[in-house]
């Protein structure tokens, strides 16, 4: 028997729990994990936004967590391109897309080409979006330059300069 391919895709920008506990749970449904980490133009044309961590950072980070067997860029907005290049056997998304127009779409795509999509609750507390909020409320009041500020004197003190 063959190993079962996952693959998960992120931006996976301000790397937080609620990321790690998706690519917990898809590991968990597959022998072997890929996570498609977005690129920084596919995330500024389909979701307008600019990452804040660069993708060569984001895709260090994926590739050191122990669920993941291989990070790859993801630059084809197209789930199926993707597929025909990795050959994976289960999809994995936020359970946000179940029941939609595109989540139902993907999923008529992928059962043609015989991939199973599971979806996974995402994590409540914790989104990159609520993260990228916060600091620019921090930079909007000028507690981002207090928090650089206090982050520099505890790392002079720490390394003793």
């Amino acid at each position: 028997m063959y190993p079962k391919i996952g693959y998960a895709a992120g931006a996976f920008d301000l790397f937080h729990v609620g990321h790690l506990n998706i690519l917990r749970h898809a590991k968990a449904h597959c022998d072997v994990l890929i996570a498609g980490v977005v690129s920084d133009d596919m995330l500024r044309l389909t979701k307008g936004i600019t990452p804040v961590v660069p993708l060569a950072e984001r895709l260090e980070i994926v590739s050191h967590i122990s669920f993941v067997d291989r990070a790859v860029a993801e630059t084809m907005p197209d789930k199926l391109d993707t597929w025909r290049e990795l050959q994976f056997d289960v999809f994995f998304k936020g359970d946000d897309w179940r029941g939609t127009e595109r989540g139902l779409r993907l999923e008529r795509e992928f059962e043609a080409v015989g991939v199973e999509v599971v979806y996974f609750p995402y994590t409540v507390h914790t989104s990159s979006t609520a993260l990228r909020q916060a600091l620019r409320t921090m930079a909007e009041t000028g507690r981002a330059t207090q928090l650089f500020d206090a982050a520099t004197i505890l790392s002079t003190k720490a390394t003793g300069s």
